[in-house]
């Protein structure tokens, strides 16, 4: 388990920044400059609850799994969230953007997740 939780957090970790760097291409910076933060690492290392789930949802189809996947994701999220937001250390905030849920969960975000935790189950797959 400590290895899937290193990896589903290094890899995590990458997909935040390559997709904030993606993001800087709406500001038109070319230079794709990505961002993250360091307690991002343990949240994102929490995936790796996805492996031994994934064997229990086994006899599901792809779309129960991904929707549940999603669900962990989210209450993960503000969860996680709401503790650092207490403690003025939340590295997000969605407060200005649509479709959030006191800032700290944007619902918009879901196919992503969706993906996401479809992915985590495919590369944790072999580990657990």
């Amino acid at each position: 388990m400590k290895h899937s939780f290193l990896l589903c957090g290094t890899i995590g970790l990458c997909m935040e920044v390559m997709w904030t760097g993606m993001h800087s291409l709406g500001c038109r910076d070319f230079r794709l400059m990505g961002q993250s933060s360091i307690l991002m690492f343990p949240i994102y290392g929490m995936a790796s609850v996805i492996g031994p789930v994934s064997h229990k949802l086994k006899h599901c189809s792809r779309t129960l799994r991904g929707f549940i996947y999603t669900a962990g994701i989210f209450l993960t999220e503000f969860s996680t969230g709401a503790v650092l937001k207490h403690f003025q250390m939340c590295p997000w905030d969605y407060s200005n953007t649509p479709f959030n849920y006191k800032g700290l969960i944007r619902l918009d975000y879901a196919p992503l997740w969706f993906a996401a935790g479809l992915f985590f189950e495919k590369i944790l797959a072999d580990k657990t």
